[in-house]
């Protein structure tokens, strides 16, 4: 099972957009700072909302930037979104030190994610065993934990330079979820690990979207049964449309360039909806869309994911 399995031609893809991505390095300061916040505040909104988090997209960044308490939502779900943040500013700190993977780090970054959620928990491996609802994969025994992530650990040392970035970021996620150390957390852990893995070698952070959680969850599940390929391409892609944002915000002409992205106008003829609903959806978050200077692109998959989701 421990082989490369994510697509080669995604692969090459994905490799091909990050040498792209380096010949233009250094990248100027002022826009790295605004997608740093743009994919910041969307990490931290996607990650969450996976795990049941209501707390908007808008919300979220009101919550992150101005301190406010959103009324009618609970304490749990500010902490979830104050926490993720600060693990983001925790794996910046680990890449500036050049800190190695190792079990504490991997228990610190849940510490952050539980802190003030679940003290007691927060960075602890889990000391009962678990049943994870909906899922026919049932986590190892509790006793095995601890030499489980210790093994992780090697694995990820061992095939470092073995495997390619991306395949090495998604398998680390893949094989952290089908131990699921922690009582609570693991899926924002992994998600943060998965990251920290990619961003170490260079490559902006890779945001799993609210909208694709269905799909999400079912290749882990399928990865569960023994057919990784569905997870390992899902990450790929997600790696990919982080590199064709920035490749996109750095070009100075990028009209050419949306790399299979759309315009809203376009994308009314893929659907029944009116431009300006189109708008609406892609600013409340509801349709996968990301914004190119001051204009929204969506994809004609995230299209029919929208109309697969309402009806």
């Amino acid at each position: 099972m421990y082989v490369s399995d994510m697509n080669s031609a995604l692969i090459k893809s994905i490799e091909g957009k990050k040498k792209e991505l380096d010949r233009l390095r250094p990248l100027p300061k002022a826009i790295l700072e605004k997608l740093r916040e743009q994919f910041y505040l969307e990490w931290t909104y996607n990650s969450n909302a996976i795990e049941g988090n209501t707390l908007s997209l808008q919300e979220t960044d009101l919550v992150l930037r101005q301190g406010i308490t959103i009324g009618n939502k609970s304490l749990r779900e500010h902490f979830e979104v104050i926490n993720h943040k600060e693990g983001i500013d925790y794996l910046e700190k680990v890449i500036k030190k050049k800190t190695s993977i190792s079990l504490n780090l991997i228990r610190e970054i849940h510490g952050i994610i539980l802190k003030n959620i679940d003290d007691e928990e927060a960075g602890v491996f889990r000391r009962t065993n678990v049943r994870i609802t909906g899922a026919s994969h049932i986590p190892p025994n509790a006793a095995k934990v601890y030499n489980l992530v210790e093994e992780l650990v090697e694995w990820y040392y061992l095939n470092h330079k073995k495997l390619s970035v991306p395949e090495l970021a998604s398998w680390f996620h893949y094989k952290f979820v089908f131990i699921h150390p922690f009582i609570d957390g693991n899926g924002r852990t992994a998600r943060l690990l998965m990251n920290l893995i990619l961003m170490q070698e260079g490559y902006p952070p890779a945001v799993i979207l609210h909208l694709d959680r269905r799909k999400y969850y079912r290749v882990l599940r399928e990865a569960d049964k023994g057919n990784p390929l569905g997870f390992m391409d899902f990450v790929g892609k997600s790696v990919e449309r982080s590199l064709i944002i920035y490749l996109n915000s750095f070009k100075i002409d990028s009209k050419d360039n949306k790399q299979g992205y759309i315009t809203l106008k376009e994308a009314t003829k893929h659907c029944n909806y009116s431009l300006e609903y189109l708008s609406l959806l892609a600013r409340t978050g509801k349709l996968s869309a990301v914004k190119f200077n001051r204009n929204w692109m969506t994809t004609i998959e995230a299209i029919q994911t929208y109309l697969e989701e309402v009806t």
